[in-house]
């Protein structure tokens, strides 16, 4: 059993202020592997303290000094790149290799891009050659990161590394269920020589450190990614002293397939929704069928989904692991069984354990057909390895379904006539757009429209979240 009680605060691993025990849980055996103390008013009130003491020297340090800091930590992150693999499989259930390749790489990608983009980002500049006024960027001050299980150094990486370069100080309080690569993390900016006080890490629920962080009057800035449930609540919380709020929340991702896609559309969508056992918060959970193609999608979904294997995350290879935790897993399966009560057809999988698995938080690849976008597994965001598909005729009724929900964040759509894809891609109420399943590159702006929250992550946009603006007259 690991023993990681102690919070990383002012430079230094300290106990909590008082004990509060937290079992860290395997998701493939259900059984604990660590310890941690959830933290109380007095750690936050400490981790806050140091930031906001640090913030006054630490704002002053030129842009320099801050890209060789993030260059030494990034020297520490490939030396101990295994080591947070092995973290972030053992925590929140992802297949070793899929931990190494996707998890762990995205956070090193995200560090290595911010400390390009930090190089060429201007901090001054004058407004135009005929003004005499002056264009300042300065540091927002201290900054409290809430982060989440699904991704956990993704969202980290995200949230702290441009937080520190551009001069703020922080607090972090990352998942209490994912709390082990978090303090890996720490120990990498302790390494790399960060001053005290700059990064803080403190665990805790949402409840308790979450709130005290949205609340506390010396944080000047929140960003959260998460529920959207919870992402109301810390605006709420945030919103008596006025700080600003970054949120990346839930998603319902359209996925539309056109009848003249290329020919492994639908295959490539069954893989990219089962991915990280469906726990993505842009996955295409909606997979949109011209009606043409509807029932040679429908065979294509069915076969791809159960060529999908189901296995422990300490396993090599390419198979999807546990979904995070037992209260996730009781989500999913209510609102698989929700959809086979609405009238929805299983295709596959099912609330049923996979063959082989009889202890762990293990779902079947599952997809439902002869939905419609007004059931439950249609609406909701399901956060597991399940797909609805959805028939449609023309262009403006995928449009139309697509973007009937109140979330906006990722959306997808599949056809080899590429006029028609930027026509219809301009049409979707979403942060993203993924076009024939391309990529988005290091340093494109992430986020969401409407429920999916406000802000941006990555590259400038990240940058430029964490810094004020300030107009100075009189310059010449």
């Amino acid at each position: 059993m690991l023993d990681k009680r102690n919070f990383y605060i002012n430079g230094k691993w300290v106990s909590p202020s008082k004990p509060n025990d937290f079992e860290v849980i395997n998701p493939s055996n259900e059984e604990p592997f660590a310890i941690i103390s959830l933290g109380d008013e007095a750690d936050t009130n400490s981790a806050v303290k140091a930031a906001k003491e640090s913030f006054s020297s630490w704002k002053k340090t030129s842009k320099e000094e801050r890209i060789n800091l993030l260059e030494k930590l990034l020297k520490v992150y490939k030396k101990r790149f295994d080591e947070m693999a092995e973290a972030q499989s053992m925590e929140m259930g992802a297949p070793i290799d899929y931990a190494k390749s996707a998890l762990t790489a995205m956070g090193q990608s995200h560090l290595e891009d911010f400390i390009l983009r930090l190089k060429s980002f201007k901090f001054e500049e004058h407004f135009d050659s005929k003004s005499n006024n002056h264009i300042a960027y300065e540091p927002i001050g201290v900054c409290g990161l809430i982060t989440p299980w699904n991704f956990p150094i993704n969202q980290i990486a995200l949230k702290v590394i441009p937080a520190l370069a551009t001069g703020c100080t922080t607090i972090l309080k990352p998942s209490e269920i994912a709390p082990i690569s978090p303090m890996l993390f720490a120990e990498m900016i302790d390494e790399a020589g960060f001053p005290p006080g700059v990064f803080n890490l403190v665990n805790g629920d949402g409840a308790g450190v979450g709130t005290q962080i949205s609340g506390h009057p010396d944080i000047v800035m929140i960003s959260f990614t998460g529920s959207t449930r919870a992402g109301k609540l810390i605006s709420k919380n945030a919103a008596d002293t006025i700080k600003r709020v970054c949120l990346e929340l839930g998603g319902k991702g359209g996925n539309i397939v056109f009848a003249d896609s290329y020919p492994n559309a639908v295959r490539d969508g069954i893989r990219n929704v089962m991915s990280n056992s469906g726990q993505s918060c842009d996955a295409p959970t909606r997979m949109l069928v011209e009606k043409s193609i509807y029932e040679r999608a429908i065979t294509e979904a069915t076969d791809e989904a159960n060529k999908i294997k189901v296995d422990i995350a300490s396993k090599k290879g390419d198979h999807i692991g546990p979904v995070v935790s037992k209260v996730q897993y009781d989500k999913i399966i209510n609102l698989i069984k929700s959809g086979i009560d609405e009238g929805a057809t299983l295709a596959t999988g099912g609330p049923e354990l996979p063959n082989n698995l009889n202890k762990g938080y293990f779902i079947k690849p599952t997809i439902f057909t002869n939905v419609t976008n007004d059931m439950q597994i249609a609406k909701k965001e399901i956060f597991g390895p399940v797909l609805s598909i959805i028939s449609f005729e023309t262009e403006e009724e995928a449009i139309k379904i697509t973007n009937d929900t109140e979330y906006g964040l990722g959306n997808y759509l599949q056809t080899e006539d590429k006029e028609k894809a930027k026509r219809v891609a301009k049409k979707l109420r979403s942060g993203i757009v993924y076009i024939n399943g391309k990529a988005a590159d290091s340093g494109t702006p992430f986020g969401g429209y409407r429920q999916s929250g406000n802000g941006r992550e990555g590259g400038t946009w990240g940058l430029e979240e964490y810094l004020e603006v300030k107009t100075i007259t009189g310059w010449k």
